[in-house]
């Protein structure tokens, strides 16, 4: 793939640090850059300050077809559906279409890639994993869908780096444009999710098998023995399956004075053991790790103790099931914060959970957004609290509910857009609000 004076636009250019590292990597490698993104300069500030030192043309706020004129190939952000129709405008003028892992995988020297994906536990799976490779002496590299852009990434790798990536639904599908998959890869669990941007369960099956799909007989998929979804990738990988159990002890993890924990975590811990394992690292150093990891930011993390009150950031929870697993994993009485835009998931799991006689939430505030009205009508308004449009609102009617021994739980089990840039605008405006209480 000749880059160097190639015209080349990147559709997206995104708040995660994607469409940054796109860009980068495609300058710095002598293509002509020209940025569209339906946007605002306002919305995308801190990514074009990013860029600011690059020769770098934009379009924002709106797609110009003339801006398909002329080019080699477009790079799409994995925020834009496939069915866009300035996209499907490049499509019907044969316009090359790629996307950053497509780039990734044909630059990146080291055919040692460990791919990760899954509905939920990726980001912990792939850091731990990462932090097992270190432990063991080997030169690692993580990267993905963790607001590290792999691509920024190559000028650490060698053809002996191992590179831990975890890739989303979305980032998978630019595999298919090179029929490419990591030699290694594996599924955590797959649940019902992004119905805002698949049509149902099966099309979402179908992004999520292609880190498995091109593999060749020698390479290997790891799969979750206990998630009923995988039974159906088992049946068609290319190459060896393996299986780990999620709920099998380890050496290291939930030892006295460990704030890292929970069944969900334990499912990661041994996913992340088995690809260990697989590389012939041995255990000694997979338990080092384990003992070691303290969890990663926006999953359950413990952001404050005030008065006697946890302050638990779990923002990445954006599925009702995440949410469930946030429930059982947080000890003493909760005050949720729940709520917020809809991916068209079902609540029904979530509502069990609450109505248990067992749960141990007190109380719920609920976010505005367009999820909301169909939690309150699942849910019903016995446990409700307050219901608000400003996050600061939120928060300080939670800290008002919650006594000592409580936590006050963010754990929205829906999706943040509406009312926050992304997931991690929300956590970190929860962290600073927790911050400022008095």
């Amino acid at each position: 793939m000749g880059l160097s004076g190639s015209r080349v636009l990147v559709m997206g250019l995104g708040v995660h640090g994607g469409g940054v590292g796109v860009a980068r990597y495609l300058v710095g490698s002598g293509a002509r850059v020209h940025v569209t993104d339906m946007q605002s300069p306002d919305r995308l500030g801190a990514s074009i300050d990013a860029l600011s030192d690059l020769p770098v043309g934009y379009t924002l706020g709106h797609h110009d077809t003339s801006d398909l004129d002329g080019i080699d190939f477009l790079v799409r952000n994995p925020g834009v559906p496939r069915e866009a129709p300035f996209l499907l405008e490049a499509q019907r003028r044969g316009i090359p279409i790629y996307m950053e892992m497509t780039l990734f995988f044909v630059a990146c020297p080291s055919r040692r890639i460990v791919a990760i994906t899954g509905t939920k536990g990726k980001t912990t799976t792939t850091t731990l994993t990462g932090e097992i490779f270190r432990r063991a002496g080997r030169d690692t590299v993580v990267a993905g869908n963790l607001r590290v852009s792999a691509l920024g990434q190559l000028s650490r790798i060698t053809p002996t780096t191992d590179v831990i990536l975890e890739l989303s639904s979305f980032q998978l599908e630019g595999l298919d444009a090179i029929r490419t998959s990591p030699r290694t890869a594996a599924v955590t669990n797959l649940m019902v999710d992004h119905l805002n941007r698949y049509p149902d369960m099966a099309s979402y099956m179908d992004a999520k098998r292609r880190i498995f799909m091109y593999q060749g007989s020698g390479d290997g998929l790891l799969l979750n023995r206990h998630d009923a979804y995988s039974e159906a990738f088992a049946t068609t990988a290319p190459g060896r399956v393996e299986w780990f159990r999620p709920d099998d002890a380890l050496v290291g993890f939930g030892e006295p004075g460990s704030t890292w924990g929970g069944s969900h975590n334990l499912a990661n811990a041994n996913c992340a053991a088995a690809l260990a394992r697989s590389s012939g690292i041995a255990e000694e150093a997979i338990a080092e790790a384990i003992r070691g990891f303290a969890g990663v930011p926006y999953r359950q993390e413990v952001v404050r103790v005030h008065r006697g009150v946890r302050y638990i950031n779990d923002t990445a929870a954006t599925t009702p099931d995440a949410t469930v697993a946030a429930l059982s994993s947080v000890s003493g009485p909760i005050v949720l914060l729940l709520g917020g835009a809809d991916k068209g998931l079902d609540f029904t799991g979530l509502v069990a959970s609450l109505a248990d006689p067992r749960s141990r939430v007190t109380d719920i505030v609920l976010l505005e957004g367009s999820a909301t009205d169909r939690l309150v009508a699942s849910v019903g308004e016995g446990l409700v609290r307050g219901r608000h449009r400003a996050f600061p609102d939120a928060v300080t009617q939670a800290s008002q509910l919650a006594g000592s021994g409580a936590a006050v739980l963010l754990s929205p089990g829906c999706a943040s857009f509406g009312m926050f840039v992304n997931e991690f605008d929300r956590g970190d405006q929860f962290n600073a609000l927790v911050h400022a209480l008095d």
